[in-house]
C-alpha cells in the first residue's frame, strides 16, 4: 500500500519536547537533521535527555551488530519512562528498521514502541506521530515506495557546514553489507535542485558542504542526459561563496579519470579522497564482490597522488572476512604500507542477515578477528603518525569547529584534507577559516598556532 505523504496544517507538536538518537553514517546523521526538520515545523523543541521528552526517536544503523544492540539496551532503559507517561511516544526508524525481521523483533520485545518506521518513511512520520497520539497500536512501516524527499529539508547541527545528498541507495551488493536492502536501488538526485540546495546554504553563510551517498561515483547513471558525478563537482565549485567542497563516499570500481581531473582543477574541491579497500586480497576482494582487484586500486592511488600532490587518502577495511587466512591478512597489511593511508577506519567483519557472506563458512572466531585487528592497527597508527610529522612547520588553512572538548582555552579545526587541528583561539573563531602553523604532530591531530587574521 502506498501512503501519501502528510501536509501538516497545524502545530500539534507545540509545547511538546523531543529527543532524538541517531546511531550509523553521514546519512543517517542527516535522516536526523531531517527528521529535526520535521519534528520543528510540527512544533516541537529538542532536549538532550529522556526524562525531559514527550517524544523519543531513535535513529538505527544496521551494518554491524554492535549499534543494533545499543538500540535493544537504550529501548529497555526507556521501558520505565513509558510507564510513568502514558502519553510518552517512543518512535524507532532507520536501517535497522528497514529489515522486516528486526523490526518485527522490536514490535514483539518491546512493547512500548508507539512508531516503527524504515529509511523510505520520513515524509509520513507526521501522520504516524499524530496517530501514535490517538492512542492507536504500533505503527509499522516498512513501505519501499522511495517517496519523494525534495520536499524535506533539513535542520543542520552546524551553522557553517552542512551535509548534502546527491544520490540514495546502492546498487553494489557487496557479498557482506545490508545497505542495498534497506536503502535501495541508487537513486540520484536532479543536479538542478542539487545546485539550489547548496546555493540556498552558502546563502545562509554555510563555508563547507559534505556530499554524501553510498557511491557518490554512481551519480548521474540513472538520470537522463550526460549527468557525472565530476560535471556535479565542477557546477558546485562555480558557487561563490562556497568554500570547501567534501564527498564521500567514494566506491574504486566506479572512480574515473574524470572524477580526479575534477578534484585537481576544483579551487574549492578538497584534497581529500575516502576510498575503502576493505580488504588487500584479490582472493577476498572477489569474495566480497568489490568489482576491483588490488592492482587496480594501486593504479587509482597512483593517479591521484600524481595528480594532486599533498592529497589525503582514508579507507574503510574489514578483518576476519569468512575464509580470511593469515596470507590473505598480510596482503591487507602490505597495503596499508604500500599506499600509506592517512588513516584507515577498520572494523571486525560482523555477519549480517540474508547476506551472501553471512552463509559462507569458514567462519573466523571471534578471538582471531580481534587479534588481526590489533596488529593491523598497530601498523596504521605508524603510518598515521608518520605522515603526520611531516606536516610540522608547515601553515595550512582551518576551518574552525569550536572550543576543543577536552581544554576549553583551545579552539579545534580541520584543514582542507580533513587532518584535526587544535590551536590557541577565542571561540569567536567558530565557523571560519584560519592559518594555523603546525607546532606538533601526533597520530591523531595536530597541534598550532593561528597566523593572521580570519577570514
Amino acid at each position: 500500500m502506498k501512503h501519501e505523504q502528510y501536509d501538516n496544517s497545524y502545530n500539534f507538536g507545540e509545547g511538546k519536547k523531543y529527543l532524538l538518537v541517531t546511531f550509523g553514517c553521514q546519512m543517517n546523521e542527516h535522516d536526523s537533521e531531517v527528521i529535526c526538520s520535521i519534528l520543528e515545523s510540527l512544533g516541537y523543541t529538542a532536549v538532550f535527555t529522556a526524562e525531559e521528552a514527550d517524544l523519543i526517536i531513535i535513529n538505527t544503523c544496521a551494518v554491524r551488530q554492535k549499534p543494533e544492540d545499543k538500540v535493544s539496551s537504550l529501548l529497555g532503559k526507556f521501558s520505565p519512562l513509558k510507564e510513568e507517561n502514558k502519553d510518552l511516544i517512543i518512535a524507532v526508524g532507520g536501517c535497522m528498521t528497514q529489515q522486516e525481521e528486526a523490526a518485527h523483533y522490536i514490535k514483539d520485545r518491546f512493547h512500548h514502541v508507539d512508531i516503527i518506521f524504515g529509511t523510505h518513511a520520513l515524509p509520513r512520520l507526521p501522520m504516524h506521530l499524530e496517530a501514535a497520539m490517538s492512542g492507536r497500536t504500533t505503527i509499522l512501516d516498512l513501505e519501499e515506495d522511495y517517496a519523494d524527499r525534495e520536499n524535506l529539508t533539513a535542520a543542520p547541527t552546524s551553522s557553517f557546514k552542512a551535509w548534502l545528498p546527491v544520490i540514495y541507495g546502492c546498487n553494489n551488493f557487496c557479498s557482506y553489507c545490508v545497505v542495498p536492502y534497506v536503502r535501495g536501488h541508487e537513486r540520484s538526485r536532479i543536479s538542478a535542485n542539487i545546485i539550489e540546495e547548496a546555493k540556498t546554504l552558502t546563502s545562509k553563510g554555510y563555508l563547507e558542504l559534505t556530499l554524501l551517498g553510498q557511491n557518490v561515483n554512481s551519480y548521474g547513471h540513472d538520470l537522463a542526459g550526460d549527468h557525472t558525478f565530476a560535471n556535479l563537482l565542477t557546477d558546485l565549485n562555480n558557487i561563490e561563496g562556497l568554500k570547501r567542497i567534501r564527498f564521500m563516499t567514494s566506491h574504486p570500481k566506479d572512480l574515473s579519470e574524470e572524477l580526479i581531473k575534477a578534484v585537481q582543477q576544483g579551487e574549492n574541491i578538497c584534497e581529500h579522497f575516502h576510498l575503502p579497500v576493505q580488504s588487500g586480497s584479490n582472493r577476498i576482494l572477489k569474495k566480497m564482490n568489490r568489482g576491483y582487484s588490488r592492482e587496480h586500486y594501486l593504479e587509482l592511488i597512483e593517479m591521484i597522488r600524481c595528480s594532486i600532490p599533498g592529497v589525503s587518502i582514508t579507507t574503510d577495511i574489514i578483518v576476519g572476512f569468512p575464509g580470511e587466512n593469515e596470507d590473505d591478512f598480510l596482503e591487507t597489511v602490505n597495503l596499508l604500507k604500500t599506499v600509506k593511508f592517512d588513516n584507515a577506519f577498520s572494523f571486525i567483519y560482523s555477519p549480517r542477515k540474508n547476506t551472501t557472506a553471512a552463509a559462507m563458512k569458514e567462519q573466523l572466531s571471534h578471538s582471531d578477528k580481534e587479534e588481526r585487528l590489533q596488529r593491523l592497527n598497530q601498523v596504521q597508527h605508524a603510518i598515521s603518525n608518520e605522515l603526520n610529522l611531516q606536516l610540522e612547520n608547515r601553515t595550512l588553512e582551518v576551518l574552525v569547529e569550536g572550543p576543543s572538548k577536552n581544554k576549553s582555552a583551545m579552539q579545534t579545526g580541520r584543514t582542507r584534507t580533513n587532518k584535526l587541528v587544535h590551536f590557541p583561539g577565542s571561540p569567536e573563531l567558530t565557523g571560519k577559516l584560519v592559518t594555523v602553523k603546525i607546532t606538533e604532530a601526533k597520530t591523531w591531530n595536530l597541534t598550532g598556532e593561528m597566523k593572521g587574521d580570519s577570514n
